[in-house]
């Protein structure tokens, strides 16, 4: 892992220092420039050749978002976005992703220095995984379809993880899902607000129907769950049909949810499933996973090169828990073959 290289754009010179800042404290990340503008920030990307750009959204002249554009389409760098726009989970947040963000992260709404540096504690991490990020290796989403597998249930569910890059692979994946899908619960690790609208746009695009993870909830055909309440984990039921259960429990592995007590509690419970890890930071997941593959459940990861983070599958494929490592574009395919009779 190399170290983090970062400038910082931000039209508020309050913003900029705070930001450059908390980075320059975090470990192995340097900030190595500031600029109030994207003519500032093209200037300096240049001069500079940063390995990662944190960018405002609200910009006079060319906004984030165009001059995100204008990155992504010309010489890819791995750009976090930061406004508070992100905090509302907003249709821009979303957008952000669609282009090639690899992460956004909200401002804090009161910039002291003390509560910013309590809002901010983890956006180091955020840095430095960005920018050891796959960006010049993303692939433009493909062009939405409608899924045409002959599918009829086995029985069997599917159990995702996801976290740093999992909004931007997930609207893939989900797409190769058919209208009766095997009931799917998804670990995914994001700002709620954000997650909240993407659930809300993917129920409206897909054929099958995509909702918030509730507690109780029976795990029937045709429904994708999303867990991302990071006050409560997420496991699973033994049953006929298996239930969604939201529990009250301290981060395992300082995550939560936690892909590993989701994964770890269908091994327990010998739930019919298979699983895979997607993009992520960390090693969330790799524990869970093993655990399934033992108990004989299919068992997958995002290959590394389509991954926008790599970390967690990595984690995964290393600890051997993952039976296949398989690229984005031929996973869904993967997955529903494992729940489908057929």
């Amino acid at each position: 892992m190399h170290e983090a290289r970062v400038l910082v754009v931000d039209d508020s010179a309050a913003m900029r220092a705070l930001f450059s800042d908390i980075l320059d404290q975090s470990k192995n990340v340097t900030v190595i420039g500031a600029a109030a503008n994207a003519a500032e920030a093209r200037e300096q990307i240049k001069e500079l050749r940063p390995n990662v750009v944190t960018l405002d959204v609200e910009m006079p002249g060319m906004s984030g978002i165009e001059f995100l554009e204008e990155i992504m389409g010309s010489n890819p760098i791995p750009v976090v976005m930061l406004s508070s726009l992100t905090q509302a989970g907003t249709e821009t947040s979303l957008k952000a992703y669609a282009l090639g963000a690899v992460e956004c992260f909200p401002k804090p709404l009161k910039a002291t220095p003390e509560q910013f540096s309590k809002s901010v504690g983890k956006l180091g991490k955020i840095v430095l995984a960005a920018a050891n990020s796959n960006v010049k290796d993303r692939k433009a989403p493909r062009e939405r379809k409608v899924a045409e597998t002959t599918f009829e249930w086995n029985g069997h569910i599917l159990a995702l993880s996801a976290s740093m890059g999992g909004i931007d692979a997930l609207t893939q994946l989900l797409d190769d899902f058919p209208e009766k899908c095997p009931p799917t619960v998804v670990a995914l690790n994001a700002e709620p607000g954000i997650v909240e609208t993407f659930i809300k746009r993917m129920d409206g695009e897909l054929k099958c129907a995509v909702k918030a993870a509730k507690d109780g909830t029976p795990l029937t055909p045709g429904t994708i769950h999303i867990g991302y309440d990071p006050d409560r984990h997420m496991v699973i039921e033994p049953g006929s049909p298996a239930k969604l259960r939201l529990i009250d429990r301290d981060p395992v592995d300082g995550m939560r949810p936690s892909a590993n007590l989701l994964f770890g509690s269908i091994a327990r419970g010998a739930v019919p499933a298979a699983a895979a890890v997607l993009t992520g930071m960390g090693a969330d997941g790799a524990k869970g996973l093993k655990l399934m593959r033992d108990q004989g459940c299919k068992t997958f990861a995002q290959d590394r090169k389509s991954a926008l983070v790599a970390e967690a599958p990595t984690a995964a494929i290393e600890a051997g828990a993952a039976e296949q490592e398989v690229p984005l574009d031929d996973l869904g395919t993967a997955l529903i073959a494992c729940c489908n009779i057929g």
